[in-house]
């Protein structure tokens, strides 16, 4: 059951002769060291509250409540029953060796039982479980198996045996839990004469404790370190949404939705904390407004109020007003609307996060026989019912579709979302048929072709028994960002200053077609190239910098080009016309930067930073005459941070700025910078910087696009800078 609490006690045999292996195969201790890694990791991401207690066996020291009058020896209980966190998984990578003792298997399965049964009283576990890692080498005492046993029917206690070998050989038929693997060692000669009296042991053990399934529950290394690669997801227990389904205003039935499909999203999210320290609490963050003049003056947060840009102009919106604007509605609803042929509901307009499946309500039999006639009406004439969808009071109703669902265990409704006019895009882009197009019409063979590929792609097949299965379960696919974030996470807690690993070679095999395919469609593969050559087309228009289309002329000669240089690098009679400069200001604010560069009076960090607020300002303009405004001051900042020999403060600000280009609809500036060339500094002009050559010429490429007709720029209307600029 989701979110029960269970115990569990991992115990582990660390003795000399864990550490024996053949030439070129890993040792059972590494193995064993590998499950426990494994699963502790996917118990710390797994985000539950099970207990965790980790017991070793075969260490040169002892320490065990048990251990009196010279009895369980050489057993250490490395870490008590509490919830697994990164210590333990650093403990496990940096402090768990191989040890120079042995000791009985059987001890340390007592020493466990106790842990368990003292450390949960006064808890709530519906689950005790033994997990014992042990390669047999060492004779245990059979004396008071019984009295184990008995204890563990008792106490409820389950177990687990995870052995470098299987418990059976394949002839004889009966596997464990992983039946006989090739890569593990087989029974019989193999195996010493204290592995196969343990061996029966451990079966006689697992037998009186389950008759039908106790062997199951024996597992191999190797077996259990491919089945534990995967984090294991997260855990949720699925919420009841009760609500009633209303068609007009005389029909209600009492229902109740439990989502189905959602959207799932990394519970831990990232904090800000000290380098040094890794504390969060050692980091103060203090918000100031300031009024954007030259001053900087600070205005107390009581005083400022919400904006909306429209057009040219702000209008301001108080916390009042927005709450006034808020839809409201009487809070809970999924009311039909009516109803529709399921072939006019398109797949592709499916949206939103989740599919919720509409139950009728528990031990309400009016409701039951109500929702099934709906149900199964629907279904009959092949009808789907749209209907508005509010999850509560505070969220804006949505339109969705209730698609009718009947399996042989239960039936019910499955709500998808619908798009609205304004969540529809598709209809703008209308494309020529290609039918009667005779240039592109592709031959007979060139369809054969694309068929045989297609065939060839197919995800399902037959198996043995003539049952068609799928060669690709996406249900059953973790999803890889999580399983690479998790893999990162772990390296980085246990080796900090390491570089991060690769991907797992298991994740890109998931991520990669299956093999079958593979091997089926190479030739199909083949007979498309041949029959679809591709040839490289050169481009015959070259593109036109920003320059060029507003007559700056950037084909000026090289000892002009120097001569202008020189005029910047030294002050002129129009330098001190001007005045001293003490700050970037609004009219020309490539000039004020250049001319406190110069002055040496303010720490360059500082001079950059009002530079970058004036660009902002700017930008908040949009009219291409800001734009080339904007774009002047960037060109300054990078000819500035190229000569003062400091890559990082620029190569931030850009990387920034692109990011907030798509939520701020700033793409008609970017596309003037990309025409201007105005990338990154790379460690070929900067030595400090982190940026290489490649990476810089990459920076903008990654922005091309294919130019789409936009409405013409409205001419703005003018502000204070228009002025100061004719001035």
């Amino acid at each position: 059951m989701a979110g029960a609490k269970s115990a569990l006690a991992l115990c582990m045999d660390v003795g000399f002769s864990m550490s024996n292996s053949a030439p070129g195969e890993e040792s059972p201790f590494a193995l064993a060291k590998k499950v426990i890694q494994k699963f502790v990791q996917r118990q710390v991401f797994k985000e539950t509250k099970d207990e965790l207690a980790l017991v070793l066996f075969g260490t040169d020291s002892t320490e065990n409540p048990l251990s009196r009058d010279g009895q369980y020896q050489n057993i250490t209980v490395h870490r008590h029953l509490m919830v697994p966190d990164f210590e333990l998984l650093e403990e496990i990578e940096h402090q768990i060796h191989p040890e120079n003792q042995q000791a009985d298997w059987l001890d340390a399965l007592v020493v466990c039982m106790d842990l368990l049964q003292t450390e949960t009283k006064g808890k709530k576990c519906d689950r005790l479980n033994i997990v014992l890692l042990t390669d047999l080498c060492t004779e245990a005492s059979s004396d008071k198996l019984d009295v184990i046993i008995d204890n563990l029917k008792q106490s409820g206690i389950t177990l687990q045996f995870f052995l470098p070998f299987p418990v059976e050989d394949k002839e004889e038929g009966e596997g464990g839990g992983d039946g006989a693997s090739s890569r593990d060692p087989g029974r019989g000669k193999g195996l010493s004469r204290e592995q196969r009296r343990g061996l029966e042991m451990v079966k006689n053990v697992m037998l009186s404790l389950d008759e039908e399934d106790g062997l199951d529950e024996i597992y191999t290394f190797r077996t259990a370190v491919e089945q534990l690669c995967m984090f294991k997801r997260i855990e949720r227990r699925p919420m009841a949404w009760p609500c009633q389904l209303t068609i007009g205003s005389s029909l209600s039935i009492r229902i109740v939705g439990f989502k189905a499909v959602t959207e799932e999203k990394l519970k831990k999210m990232w904090i800000t904390v000290d380098a040094q320290t890794n504390h969060k609490d050692d980091i103060k963050r203090e918000t100031v407004y300031c009024l954007d003049d030259d001053n900087e003056t600070e205005v107390q947060k009581e005083d400022i109020v919400q904006g909306f840009r429209y057009g040219s102009d702000i209008v301001p919106f108080s916390k009042v007003d927005q709450e006034q604007m808020k839809y409201k509605h009487d809070g809970k609803c999924f009311a039909v609307l009516g109803f529709t042929k399921k072939n006019l509901v398109l797949r592709h307009q499916f949206m939103g996060t989740q599919v919720v499946k509409i139950f009728a309500a528990r031990d309400d039999e009016p409701a039951g026989v109500a929702m099934s006639a709906l149900i199964r009406g629907l279904d009959e004439l092949d009808m789907v019912a749209i209907v508005r969808y509010a999850y509560d009071r505070r969220s804006n109703p949505q339109v969705g579709a209730a698609f009718p669902c009947i399996k042989a265990e239960y039936e019910c409704l499955l709500y998808v979302q619908l798009p609205f006019m304004e969540d529809l895009y598709g209809r703008q882009h209308t494309f020529p048929s290609l039918e009667n197009n005779k240039k592109i019409a592709p031959s007979e063979t060139q369809l054969s072709a694309v068929d045989s590929l297609i065939d060839s792609m197919t995800l399902v097949a037959e198996d043995e028994n003539q049952e068609v299965r799928d060669l690709l379960k996406p249900h059953l696919l973790p999803n890889p960002a999580f399983q690479r974030h998790f893999q990162c996470l772990h390296h980085r807690a246990v080796h900090p200053d390491a570089p991060l690993p690769p991907m797992e070679p298991w994740l890109e095999a998931a991520l990669d077609r299956p093999e079958v395919i593979k091997e089926r469609c190479q030739a199909p593969l083949e007979e498309i190239k041949k029959l679809f050559p591709l040839t490289e087309v050169e481009k015959k228009k070259k593109l036109k910098t920003s320059a060029q289309i507003f007559g700056k002329d950037s084909e000026e000669p090289d000892a002009k080009k120097a001569k202008e240089d020189e005029a910047e690098d030294g002050f002129n009679l129009a330098d001190i016309a001007e005045g001293s400069v003490t700050s970037v200001g609004s009219v020309d604010p490539a000039r004020d930067f250049r001319a406190l560069i110069k002055q040496k009076a303010l720490p360059f960090g500082e001079v950059c930073q009002q530079l970058t607020r004036r660009i902002e300002q700017l930008l908040s303009n949009k009219s291409t005459h800001y734009y080339m405004k904007s774009i002047t001051c960037i060109q300054a900042f990078r000819e500035q941070s190229v000569k003062q020999g400091n890559a990082d403060l620029f190569n931030s600000y850009l990387q920034s700025l692109k990011r907030s280009i798509p939520s701020r609809a700033l793409e008609v500036f970017w596309d003037l910078l990309v025409q201007d060339a105005v990338t990154l500094i790379s460690k070929d002009e900067v030595e400090g910087s982190s940026v290489s050559k490649t990476e810089a010429s990459q920076f903008l490429l990654a922005e091309e696009k294919k130019e789409q007709a936009a409405p013409e720029p409205v001419e703005d209307a003018g502000d204070v800078d228009d002025l100061l600029d004719m001035m």
